[in-house]
């Protein structure tokens, strides 16, 4: 059984040719591509690279198999700036910067961050079960002295 295969059928999820392909797109972005932004696609950009490859899945298809990858935890759905959704495959826990003039995404994990977050919660009488965070950026200017 390949390992696309196993991933899929381990969420419950039936084996179907559009999902193979889309699970080894969003797969094949997250470990052929070192900038973040290479690897949080669009419903469109899936789209696109199946068409690239001379693959028969509709629109509606591709929105529909990512839905049901998120909801199987298998990728997650970011809403950064901009509005439309983008998909990346879930892996540790990680923060964003998103660059507001650029579009740039950087992908960091701070332990200092982190421990903060919690200790706020713990501070108001919870504990995190869950977050995200995300950092508009734009450039620093340098002075032209």
């Amino acid at each position: 059984m390949s390992p696309e295969n196993a991933e899929l059928r381990k969420v419950g999820l039936k084996v179907t040719l559009p999902r193979v392909k889309i699970f080894n797109i969003l797969q094949s972005a997250k470990e052929d591509h070192l900038s973040a932004a290479e690897h949080h696609l669009s419903a469109e950009d899936v789209y696109k690279q199946l068409l690239e490859q001379g693959d028969d899945v509709g629109l509606a298809t591709v929105y529909r198999v990512l839905t049901q990858f998120e909801t199987a935890g298998l990728v997650v759905r970011h809403n950064f700036e901009g509005g439309h959704a983008v998909f990346e495959m879930a892996t540790d826990h990680h923060d964003h910067m998103v660059c507001t003039q650029t579009g740039q995404v950087v992908e960091f994990l701070d332990p200092v961050i982190e421990e903060r977050q919690k200790k706020i919660a713990a501070e108001h009488g919870f504990e995190i079960v869950e977050h995200s965070l995300i950092l508009y950026v734009k450039p620093i200017k340098k002075d032209d002295k």
